[in-house]
Parts: C-alpha cells; sequence; structure tokens
C-alpha cells in the first residue's frame, strides 16, 4: 500500500455513512432537495426530471474532471462515495 493508512473505498464509506451524512442528512434527503432546484430552474431544458440518483452520477462527473485535470486522492475519495450515494439513492427508490 502507499503512504495512506486506508484504502479510498474504506474511507469514502466512513465519510457517506459518518460525518457527512450527520451532516447533510441520508444523500437521498440531500439530493432529493437539490435535484428538487435543478428540474425547477431547468425545466426548460429538460425532457424529464433528473432523480436524486442522477445527481450522484453528476457528482462523480465532477469528480472526474477535477482528476483529469489534476491528480487528488480527494478526487477518488469523493467519486467513491458519490458512487456509494447513488447506490444508497437507488435503494431508496429515487
Amino acid at each position: 500500500m502507499s503512504d495512506y493508512d486506508e484504502s479510498v473505498l474504506l474511507e469514502a464509506q466512513k465519510l457517506v455513512h459518518g460525518d457527512r451524512n450527520d451532516d447533510y442528512g441520508p444523500p437521498i434527503e440531500d439530493f432529493t432537495r437539490t435535484v428538487g432546484m435543478l428540474n425547477a430552474l431547468f425545466a426548460h431544458k429538460l425532457k424529464e426530471d433528473l432523480t436524486p440518483a442522477d445527481f450522484a452520477m453528476l457528482m462523480v462527473c465532477v469528480k472526474l474532471s477535477r482528476e483529469v485535470n489534476k491528480h487528488k486522492r480527494d478526487n477518488l475519495v469523493d467519486g467513491a462515495g458519490y458512487f456509494e450515494c447513488a447506490d444508497w439513492c437507488h435503494r431508496a427508490g429515487g
């Protein structure tokens, strides 16, 4: 392993199910609020509403774009975390 004590996946899981969940609430609730605003803002451009899982995937794209620009472990951790959030949203029906 490298200089890090834990894998990107374990770090992401701890964040999603720990601090970030405590700070922002469960992803399905946080992302539902966010896509509600995005759907209202872009209603004239969207053929159908975005879902909370769609928003998680959008954030994966943000992290991929940042990683392409410059490697940073945080991009990998957050990307893995957003995939976890997408799964969480799918399982919750969103």
